[in-house]
């Protein structure tokens, strides 16, 4: 296996490549594959002896202090889960949006919101709101493509929206401040709401058969019950407010402020009378089963891409794009058709973790602001989330929607919302200060 040093980092980029997608075509989890190709190259150019440099850098990777943020946004989101607030925060929105035409789909984009600033989970969300909104929405007689798109658009805003654990990911890899990544986010995440509920409006009045309004039966409560569902509402905005005002009053970190969710959490599940033994012991494996997934992805793609450096290759993909006689900005737009294209056969996870150790530094050197770049990605991989062919979001709705909802159906869903991505996407590549005002 010696000598493969002698075929030129050229051949051996193309050869990495080669072997990933081949392991990834026949089955090979992610995590695993990455591992496997990073001793492959390391026994194949550096010898037995350089073996230690991957254990040095998978070390490097699993003490990072801004990991512990992950697996502590995960829990709070599996207890938002099993404890039920994130079911009747869903059902006490129908008083603010239950009467308009498109109500309960603006209502889901809304709920979605409130969820990932209270969590950043993405998949979880998009199982919860499968599981909340498209039966409602069905049953209201909801146009099923626009039900459909509505609720994996919806479950995706958890990639942009603070706390957003691709963000911190993001952070990590870039070496770059994840609280001014989340300050940046702010209003893109916002951008992308807006559109999604201009869009489910304008459908809906043109034609209100897509989205009759609730009927008088199902909004009809009492003064009791109306208060109790402004409690139902308050508790999660409190949570929010608890964990991103404690970052960006400058009280906290990110771990610090996902520690501090986690509490608050606790604390609502306690008033609310739901905590017992049984819930957490759930909450605690479906955290330890997701974070298992994060971590073992990291670690193989942080081995693979320390191992690739070492040979060279960021110095030669540096050369190779700083190298074409094109404007900067056709570069950024290079890395952005690279970026959507993984994002139809590889994970986020893979994604930030095998190409933004490399693409970052080309960032800074052309002169563009990390920061920005970050939340351009994170927009990206919202496509990534709904895009055929193997769009997570699609399998994860699938899981729980009713037997006659096909993936046909998910995919025919989910262009028009794709289509308003692809705008915000654009929108902050244009204009970098949408991301950057709160940061002049």
């Amino acid at each position: 296996m010696l000598g493969l040093s002698a075929l030129g980092i050229g051949f051996a980029t193309f050869l990495i490549f080669l072997m990933m997608m081949i392991l990834l075509l026949i089955g090979m989890p992610l995590g695993f594959l990455t591992g496997l190709v990073a001793l492959f190259f390391t026994f194949g150019w550096f010898g037995p002896g350089a073996i230690g440099m991957v254990g040095t850098r998978v070390f490097s990777f699993v003490t990072e202090y801004s990991l512990v943020a992950i697996p502590m946004f995960v829990l709070m989101a599996s207890l938002l889960d099993k404890t039920g607030v994130a079911r009747d925060l869903y059902n006490a929105m129908r008083l603010v949006a239950g009467r308009l035409k498109g109500g309960v789909g603006v209502q889901t984009v809304v709920v979605a919101a409130l969820l990932a600033a209270m969590s950043g989970i993405i998949g979880g969300e998009t199982v919860l709101l499968g599981m909340l909104a498209l039966p409602q929405m069905l049953r209201l007689g909801y146009d099923k493509n626009l039900a459909i798109g509505t609720v994996v658009a919806g479950g995706s805003l958890g990639t942009m929206i603070p706390p957003s654990i691709v963000l911190i990911m993001y952070g990590m890899t870039s070496n770059v401040s994840i609280g001014d990544l989340f300050t940046a986010a702010i209003i893109p995440g916002l951008i992308l709401v807006f559109m999604y509920i201009s869009y489910i409006l304008i459908r809906c009045y043109l034609n209100p058969a897509m989205g009759p309004p609730a009927p008088q039966s199902d909004l009809a409560m009492s003064r009791k019950e109306k208060l109790r569902s402004l409690g139902h509402v308050l508790l999660p905005l409190t949570i929010v407010g608890w964990v991103l005002g404690s970052i960006y009053g400058g009280i906290a970190s990110v771990t610090e402020a996902a520690c501090m969710g986690v509490i608050g959490v606790f604390l609502s599940a306690i008033i609310r009378k739901e905590l017992s033994y049984q819930i957490v012991h759930s909450a605690l494996q479906q955290t330890m089963r997701t974070c298992g997934m994060i971590i073992w992805i990291g670690i193989g793609a942080s081995a693979v891409v320390g191992i690739y450096n070492l040979m060279g290759g960021k110095r030669f993909v540096e050369t190779a794009i700083l190298g074409l006689d094109v404007p900067s900005f056709v570069i950024i737009l290079m890395m952005m058709a690279i970026l959507l294209v993984l994002g139809m056969f590889l994970d986020w996870i893979g994604i930030v973790m095998l190409t933004m150790p490399i693409f970052v530094p080309i960032i800074k050197s052309l002169g563009y602001d990390p920061i920005w770049f970050g939340v351009v990605f994170c927009i990206n991989m919202q496509v990534s989330f709904l895009s055929p062919p193997f769009g997570p979001a699609a399998f994860y709705l699938k899981s729980v929607a009713p037997p006659d909802i096909s993936l046909v159906d998910i995919y025919k869903s989910v262009w028009p919302f794709i289509t308003m991505q692809v705008i915000a996407l654009t929108l902050v590549l244009i204009f970098p200060e949408i991301a950057l005002f709160f940061l002049d």
